[in-house]
């Protein structure tokens, strides 16, 4: 039974993507507790249709005016009331609008960071699925939770396995966590030879051999660069210092991460590889709401195995420490030469080992200036200054 009065009011962020997907399965085993109250998406405009008509939310946002007003017109021709509404800012607004109480952040990439920045200064319950937001936006996006008064909880996996190992308080972490351990599959070529990465093809990259996921964040997990960037968000999320932050490989993704405590006791939290696990949790928190997972059985599952994370196979991973020890805003051009060269490989203009030499030098070449990341404009300017470079490289690879 819920603790609230009446049914939360949820804006999902994202909602065609495999988080957003995932979000409403959960949401539609329990009717009772919440309500949607607006759903975006920023190209599928049939996908978004049918989730505005299974859902009836009050808006529905398509960032580009061309697609918002192909949807607007569909859902007319249905008779439905959702009104549709455009522009990058809408996200914002439906982020903070003050009916809402919880916020699904599942946009991918850097243009997140807007929207989940504006539920945060809200003071909304912000269920953080976009790490981007926070490896962009660092100590602007944590002032902003804490001056608002949000609710912030992590999506990922991996954080929400952290988060469910340690107290409510958060003022106790410091004097109970030594460090922490992210737990990485190592994805599709995790004993692959180094040599023969240049022959991958991106639909070998996105088949991930434990979770389901979009594109972007598949190959990220093949080149480990997501790991990377859950080393930097975890950072943040929960105050350490970068080495405070270990990552191993373990290939059965049952062991989601671990605390090691002061006293040397490791907490784990284990489960199915679902992601409407940690979302059911968010949604509930501090209460637990059935996910529709499949129960975890040790007696007949895999045996559990540990790996090292090889620097050689995986050097994606190791410039988030990098990043970490340079100066604020390194991070934010990190993403942002990740997000072209991901792009790039996805669409036939980049290698999958080139991946790691474009985030390379783009993270050696940018140097943020001082006082570009006090704002959202600096930091989507460092964004987009971060982004030219990349694109330089790569074209002149190509060529």
């Amino acid at each position: 039974m819920s603790s609230y009065s009446r049914p939360q009011r949820i804006t999902v962020l994202g909602s065609t993507g495999s988080i957003g997907v995932n979000t409403l399965d959960v949401l539609s085993r329990h009717p009772e507790r919440y309500e949607v109250f607006a759903l975006s998406a920023m190209s599928r405009v049939d996908a978004l249709l049918a989730q505005c008509l299974q859902w009836r939310p009050r808006f529905a946002v398509m960032p580009a005016r061309a697609l918002a007003q192909d949807l607007r017109l569909k859902l007319r021709e249905q008779g439905s009331k959702t009104e549709v509404l455009d522009g990058a800012e809408s996200l914002s607004e439906i982020a903070a609008h003050p009916d809402v109480d919880m916020v699904m952040g599942a946009i991918v990439g850097a243009a997140g960071l807007a929207p989940c920045l504006a539920a945060a200064r809200a003071g909304k319950r912000l269920l953080l699925a976009n790490k981007e937001a926070i490896v962009v936006g660092g100590k602007l996006f944590m002032q902003a939770v804490e001056q608002g008064g949000a609710t912030l909880l992590p999506i990922d996996s991996e954080h929400s396995a952290i988060f469910q190992c340690l107290p409510e308080d958060r003022k106790t972490w410091p004097q109970r966590i030594d460090h922490i351990v992210l737990t990485a599959s190592g994805g599709p070529f995790r004993q692959r030879d180094p040599a023969t990465l240049a022959e991958i093809t991106p639909e070998q990259a996105c088949a991930h051999p434990n979770w389901v996921m979009g594109r972007k964040i598949s190959v990220d997990s093949a080149t480990m660069m997501n790991k990377a960037l859950e080393v930097i968000e975890a950072r943040w999320l929960f105050g350490l210092a970068p080495e405070q932050i270990k990552v191993i490989i373990h290939p059965q993704s049952i062991i989601h991460s671990m605390v090691v405590c002061r006293d040397k006791s490791v907490l784990a939290q284990l489960g199915t590889p679902d992601m409407r696990v940690p979302i059911a949790y968010g949604l509930s928190f501090p209460e637990r709401i059935e996910a529709g997972a499949s129960r975890l059985d040790l007696l007949s599952g895999p045996s559990l195995s540990f790996e090292d994370a090889d620097e050689r196979r995986f050097p994606g991973l190791y410039l988030s420490w990098q990043a970490l020890r340079g100066p604020e805003g390194a991070t934010a051009v990190l993403n942002a030469a990740n997000e072209e060269a991901v792009e790039a490989f996805l669409t036939g203009r980049l290698r999958f080992d080139q991946i790691h030499r474009i985030n390379c030098e783009s993270l050696e070449a940018i140097q943020p200036e001082a006082g570009e990341c006090g704002a959202v404009a600096g930091l989507l300017g460092l964004d987009a200054r971060a982004r030219r470079h990349a694109q330089g490289l790569i074209a002149g690879l190509v060529a």
